[in-house]
């Protein structure tokens, strides 16, 4: 694989996320199937940077482990002082080379790779120091505040940090920057943790960068849906949903019939023939592998099965690691595991 050796990528997967009150480490909670980092590594990986950095800390082994088949560079940051800090322990594993650093947050598993494609290239053809991914939404609350002038960003101001007039600003901070590495160190180096959390916050090298007369841009995405940041059980299980919906909608393009596609659940390693229906509640998991013509009816549960064309399962079976000749048909309520 050809690799963009001007371009680092630095994943933020240190925090513990208090909001999931869970055991668990924030990034490794599950959303549509595989660990919430995981889709954010996905998304980045078809950039091709020249060296990928994901910074850990709350429950740093689980995390490592979590990442053995990516090809990422880990550091760790020992006390979770801010996104700021974070970045800062990052820097010694950066490609020496690049020019561009990207740098977005382990639990926004909606970001889409063409987002991101789009982005950097925005950034390239402002020939800015910085660029700030934002978007607008009808509730802001939770969110970093962007004040703006035209496509130009002035700060960003922190959710505990905003007044009255600036906790009515729609356009937040979607949390994604990509900055030049040189100007990212010089403006790291200034911050201080003068703020109600007495952390470094990354989000103030805006404010650095209009103090020294540079442009610091803004890339609308206009998906706010992607930059949803999953802090809480009800915003995992929302990220879940969006991520099946997309899933539903590719394969309904692709010449399979859904019905009721928000009931209906498809893992991304199962392969569907065409003009398949699948009937409500259907769930299909694993690596099953279902052939062309087949009718899926209500309520059926299929995990690591090989079906043939023009089988028809009925309603309420549950399958587990079966093969299905082609031409068959299942009787509904059937339960086997081979």
């Amino acid at each position: 694989m050809s690799r963009n050796s001007q371009l680092s990528v630095v994943i933020l997967a240190a925090g513990k996320g208090t909001r999931m009150k869970s055991a668990t480490a924030k990034v490794l909670h599950h959303v549509f199937f595989q660990p919430m980092l995981h889709h954010v590594l996905q998304s980045v990986q078809p950039l091709e940077p020249g060296r990928c950095v994901v910074v850990v800390g709350h429950q740093e082994d689980a995390v490592r482990n979590s990442l053995v088949d990516f090809d990422v560079e880990i550091v760790r940051q020992e006390k979770q002082l801010g996104t700021g800090h974070a970045v800062q322990v990052a820097g010694p594993a950066m490609n020496e080379d690049a020019g561009v650093v990207m740098i977005l947050c382990g639990d926004t598993p909606l970001i889409s790779t063409s987002s991101l494609r789009k982005m950097y290239e925005h950034h390239t053809a402002a020939q800015s120091v910085l660029t700030v991914m934002t978007t607008i939404v009808d509730n802001p609350t939770g969110y970093g505040r962007i004040i703006s002038a035209g496509n130009s960003v002035l700060a960003i101001v922190e959710e505990k940090e905003t007044d009255e007039l600036q906790r009515e600003i729609k356009e937040i901070n979607a949390g994604i920057y990509m900055v030049e590495r040189e100007f990212l160190f010089e403006a790291l180096d200034t911050l201080t943790p003068d703020n109600t959390q007495g952390e470094l916050y990354l989000t103030d090298i805006v404010e650095y960068a209009v103090s020294r007369g540079k442009n610091a841009a803004k890339f609308l995405n206009r998906s706010s849906v992607e930059v949803l940041g999953v802090n809480s059980r009800v915003e995992l299980e929302a990220a879940h949903k969006q991520l099946q919906l997309q899933r539903n909608i590719e394969l309904m393009r692709q010449g399979i019939t859904i019905f009721n596609s928000e009931m209906v659940t498809v893992a991304p390693t199962v392969e569907i023939g065409c003009d398949c229906q699948l009937l409500q509640n259907v769930h299909i998991t694993g690596n099953s592998l279902i052939g062309k013509s087949c009718i899926i009816e209500n309520g059926v549960i299929l995990h690591h099965c090989k079906v043939g064309d023009n089988v028809r399962i009925g309603a309420y079976s549950v399958l587990q690691g079966c093969n299905i000749d082609k031409n068959a048909i299942i009787p509904p309520l059937t339960s086997k595991k081979e």
